[in-house]
């Protein structure tokens, strides 16, 4: 996989053989830094969620076949191919027919003449869809059936002289069209169009606050290939602004940063883990989370990952939002693993029942119970975070002083107690391995951060603790039997979590023992050569679930970057190679890969994936002589 630009698919479609759910490879992402929305690779907008990230879906025909889409497809057969646009989040889809070539391009539209620092600011959430002749005649056709609140129920329509709308419910929209549109008896908006020679036909889809007693205008049709373009030179203007990797992998480097700038909510700073929920880790299964929310530690592993890839600006509004979502404590159980992206505390889990699931895929869930558990690796990977952008950040804000301090406070009070872990097991509490090491994390990065804290810092009780940590690690972490770090504490099972210790710079990959754990890993815990999070075995690692899951992407970029650091580029880089081949045509990767049948499972595009690819690229540049 090189240049996302360039990367295209064909696949043989026709409208009549569309089966009930897609393969999730079959998605790219659109975002506008508030929103996100899927589209297939024949053209279909599956998932969209309006106003935000965490929005109910207007579309989500991709958890059931009858919950809503948005599609624009030849009347006869086709192939397709596609691309993103360089540099951008647009996507480009051409279809061939027996008489002809047409070009469907698709964006969430910025505001206009956005560039760089204002992506997203005041987004107009707003869908574009232009549709070019290329050569030939071809007839095409359009449906929306917008599916309020995750198909709930169907809308009033009202048609329009320029196109329609739509009336109940918290999520009204207003379509413009190029071409007459008529509405069918099951509230689906349709039209037939045919475009030849230079023709081009535009559609601007505009979410519409109920409270607005002028409701917005979408874009007229005649201007949305306009604004598209306008739309992808504000993408293009963040990419030259932030063309610092220069990597080996430069091009999958800076395409998985736009995905995750894609990831970002700008209103208030929040990262979410993924644009999705429910997407299954298990076909048919119950691992099945809502990840449209702001994990502490995917945000702030998203921001290291855009430290390497990008050099970010997001930080400094990432660690306000952190900041202020948590009150500036961090003790006394104030700080949480997870907001929501509006700075939200209660993520109170549910079920919706009316919807099959992707696949049959059930429980959907909104909403996700990890909230309230016990983390105790949030304090590390958030204060990781603000050391790698001590620089950018400047003179810390005497709030952030004392938060910065409460974290390693909180962090050597609390890091003998059992929690869930990273993997928000849904069992019993267990002394995890991981945590601790994050524990010791946050005291290691808040003694380097003490020149900046001024009365707050405590060094040497700080010291003093961090050490500690180090020593317990080391002695009750280390198992005998499986000659390896273990999961937990006097325990002897694996996890892949392990291999942070070199990444965090807790031992050397090249420390006896780390080495005898990156090999217990590799021997013990990966299937066709990608690496599990841990052996789900009844009585072994029970985390309260049933079923299995693929390998985890982000652990086997661990594993590529551990190797990297221990001195073995080129075995790292055969693996990181493996890694990549598993992304689909438009370079996205989901949480996880079922190796059995070679498909892309969880929720897509996942930040955790990108961010591993960015680090893995980064290591295995340093291990052969590159720029860190």
């Amino acid at each position: 996989m090189g240049d996302t630009s360039a990367l295209a698919s064909r696949s043989p479609a026709h409208a009549a053989d569309r089966p009930d759910y897609r393969p999730v490879a079959d998605y790219g992402l659109l975002a506008d830094c508030n929103s996100a929305a899927l589209v297939d690779r024949d053209g279909s907008i599956d998932w969209l969620c309006v106003p935000r990230y965490d929005s109910a879906a207007v579309l989500s025909r991709l958890l059931d076949p009858g919950a809503g889409h948005w599609s624009i497809r030849p009347a006869g057969a086709f192939t397709a191919e596609r691309r993103y646009l360089p540099e951008t989040l647009v996507i480009e889809t051409t279809f061939t027919t027996e008489s002809g070539r047409v070009r469907l391009t698709d964006a969430m539209a910025f505001a206009e003449g956005q560039r760089v620092h204002d992506l997203g600011f005041d987004a107009p959430h707003e869908l574009l869809r232009s549709v070019e002749a290329i050569d030939g005649k071809v007839e095409l056709v359009m449906e929306l059936a917008a599916r309020p609140e995750f198909g709930l129920y169907r809308p009033l329509i009202r048609l329009l002289d320029d196109g329609a709308r739509t009336f109940g419910g918290t999520s009204p929209l207003r379509l413009r069209a190029g071409v007459p549109l008529e509405v069918d008896d099951e509230s689906t908006i349709r039209c037939a169009f045919t475009v030849e020679g230079t023709e081009s036909v535009g559609f601007a889809l505009r979410w519409l606050p109920v409270e607005a007693q002028l409701p917005p205008e979408p874009t007229p049709a005649a201007e949305v290939r306009a604004r598209i373009e306008d739309t992808a030179e504000a993408w293009r203007s963040w990419a030259s602004e932030h063309d610092v990797y220069q990597g080996s992998h430069r091009e999958l480097v800076r395409h998985s940063a736009r995905v995750l700038k894609g990831l970002t909510y700008r209103p208030t700073g929040a990262i979410v883990a993924a644009p999705t929920t429910s997407l299954p880790e298990t076909v048919g299964g119950e691992r099945n989370w809502d990840y449209r929310f702001s994990w502490i530690r995917d945000s702030s592993l998203t921001i290291e990952a855009l430290y390497i890839g990008a050099c970010t600006d997001e930080a400094e509004e990432f660690v306000s939002f952190m900041t202020s979502a948590a009150g500036g404590r961090a003790g006394e159980g104030s700080l949480q693993i997870m907001y929501g992206i509006g700075g939200e505390h209660d993520l109170s889990e549910r079920e919706l029942g009316h919807l099959r699931g992707w696949r049959d895929s059930a429980p959907v869930r909104v909403g996700n119970g990890a909230w309230s558990q016990v983390q105790l690796d949030v304090y590390g990977e958030l204060l990781n975070s603000l050391w790698l952008y001590r620089d950018q950040l400047g003179t810390l804000h005497p709030e952030i002083r004392a938060f910065v301090a409460d974290l390693a406070d909180t962090a050597a009070a609390r890091w003998q107690e059992r929690d869930q872990g990273m993997w928000e097991m849904r069992g019993e509490p267990r002394h995890h391995l991981s945590s601790k090491v994050l524990c010791w994390t946050a005291l290691d990065r808040a003694v380097r951060l003490a020149p900046q804290l001024g009365d707050h810092a405590k060094v040497d009780e700080w010291t003093a603790a961090r050490d500690e940590i180090h020593a317990a690690v080391v002695e009750r972490g280390w198992s005998d039997e499986r000659r390896a770090y273990a999961q937990s504490f006097d325990s002897d099972e694996l996890d892949a979590a392990a291999l942070l210790m070199p990444i965090l710079g807790f031992l050397p990959a090249d420390d006896e023992r780390m080495r005898a754990t990156i090999d217990a890993i590799v021997e013990h815990l990966t299937e066709d050569g990608l690496v599990l999070r841990y052996r789900n075995e009844e009585g072994l690692n029970a985390d309260g679930l049933t079923g299995e899951e693929g390998t985890f992407v982000i652990c086997s970029f661990w594993l590529v970057t551990a190797l990297a650091q221990a001195g073995e580029a080129e075995r790292a880089e055969q693996l990181f190679e493996s890694l990549v081949s598993h992304a689909n045509d438009l370079g996205l990767i989901a949480e996880e890969i079922d190796t059995a049948h070679e498909e892309l499972l969880g929720n897509f595009p996942q930040a955790f994936s990108h961010i591993g690819l960015i680090v893995a690229a980064n290591a295995i540049d340093q291990a052969r002589g590159g720029s860190a």
